[in-house]
């Protein structure tokens, strides 16, 4: 569905091209046309529509409460759209934003994790990143081709992260993004890199502080030129593609982990990197759907490694409102067995475990546990889930069907 829509977008774009070239009219001509006319107001607001198909995709429940949280989450993505290819959409002048947050939620966000974003162009510019360390538990920065407004996906390209980083004496640093190797810390960048990523992952969200972290253009202006019809156009374009390019790309990945329910199975490395996730990173995404007297066992003991985490999500692929309920569990906030294996409990109600993550009223939506940075000669592995029935007596009426 996903790779339709791009290809349908394409060639509209190329005939497009072609038309302007035979009626011997400039680009900026055209989009100058397009914002008087009204046309790229008009455009944006199909593609919405036709993002509206996220909330009938295949498998998709249809009942009140899911199809409500599916329209708020297609207004935070357009929100996000909005502001990320509209209001903060030029690399010559990079913001370092939280474009996923508390209140904009895709692709399982991570609660442990505050994310930055930020436009940039690896054909044109070079930047610089000062900063300072702080004591959050981790920190990485990541460079990827394309971003999410485009066509191609985002592969890998750059990262660096805070154990390789030279710090100053009072632990500020700079990182310098190019082409080709500059400074004490670099991050490579290439002529197709459009994103830079900040991943900052915490032990305790309450307790540690994110890392300081301002970006700047190495050789561009002092100044933004003033706002264009071809900026706002094709940042319409832009957001519009956002909007209808995640939702259903999460929509198809919620559909397929359905397959396999209850479980947490290894997601594919390739799949999630060319989304912009972390190749330091081992997913296991998956589904849970439990009655209300049911609960979910998983049991796992963890490999070596920096760190891990686990968290629920609803159907749309969002975190649970972590800024109120316990939705997620990592490698410190754990209680382990003596032989240091964990038993997490997701539950509709406390069942008294120390590690039970709350459903917050749903029956069922997408999880994932994540390993981190496994240590040398470590293997990743796969936790074990079981569904447990309170209610002996329907499990007696379910075995005998």
């Amino acid at each position: 569905m996903r790779q339709l829509l791009f290809l349908f977008l394409k060639s509209i774009t190329c005939w497009q091209r072609l038309m302007r070239n035979l009626k011997g009219k400039s680009e900026s001509d055209i989009h100058a046309e397009r914002i008087v006319s009204g046309k790229a107001w008009d455009e944006f607001c199909d593609n919405l529509k036709v993002a509206g198909a996220a909330l009938h995709y295949q498998g998709t429940p249809l009942d009140a409460y899911n199809q409500a949280e599916g329209i708020r989450y297609l207004s935070r993505l357009t929100r996000a759209g909005l502001e990320a290819f509209i209001e903060y959409n030029d690399p010559a002048f990079p913001i370092l934003r939280r474009m996923v947050h508390e209140t904009v939620k895709m692709g399982a966000d991570n609660p442990d994790n505050y994310y930055f974003n930020a436009q940039i162009d690896g054909s044109k510019f070079e930047y610089r990143i000062k900063g300072k360390r702080n004591t959050v538990h981790y920190f990485g920065f990541f460079t990827q081709n394309g971003d999410y407004g485009s066509t191609g996906g985002m592969a890998p390209c750059g990262q660096l992260d805070h154990h390789q980083i030279n710090y100053e004496p009072d632990g500020s640093f700079e990182v310098i993004l190019s082409k080709k190797p500059r400074g004490k810390n670099w991050l490579k960048m290439e002529d197709a890199t459009g994103l830079l990523i900040v991943r900052q992952t915490f032990f305790n969200r309450l307790e540690e502080i994110p890392a300081e972290l301002h970006i700047e253009n190495l050789n561009g202006r002092k100044a933004p030129d003033p706002i264009t019809p071809v900026m706002v156009d094709e940042g319409l374009k832009k957001a519009g593609l956002f909007v209808g390019g995640a939702s259903l790309l999460f929509s198809r990945w919620t559909n397929g982990f359905k397959k396999h329910a209850n479980t947490l199975p290894l997601f594919d490395p390739a799949t999630s990197n060319a989304a912009g996730g972390d190749p330091n990173i081992i997913y296991y995404h998956s589904y849970w759907k439990l009655e209300p007297d049911e609960s979910l066992v998983i049991e796992v003991k963890p490999p070596g490694c920096d760190s891990w985490n686990f968290q629920l999500n609803n159907y749309w692929m969002e975190s649970l409102d972590y800024r109120f309920f316990t939705v997620c569990i990592n490698k410190a906030s754990a209680v382990c067995e003596p032989d240091g294996t964990v038993n997490v409990i997701v539950a509709h109600a406390d069942p008294g475990h120390p590690n039970w993550l709350n459903t917050c009223g749903h029956t069922e939506g997408t999880m994932c546990w994540r390993w981190y940075r496994l240590q040398e000669g470590e293997n990743p592995v796969e936790p074990t889930c079981k569904v447990i029935i309170k209610d002996e007596g329907r499990r007696t009426k379910n075995a005998s069907l």
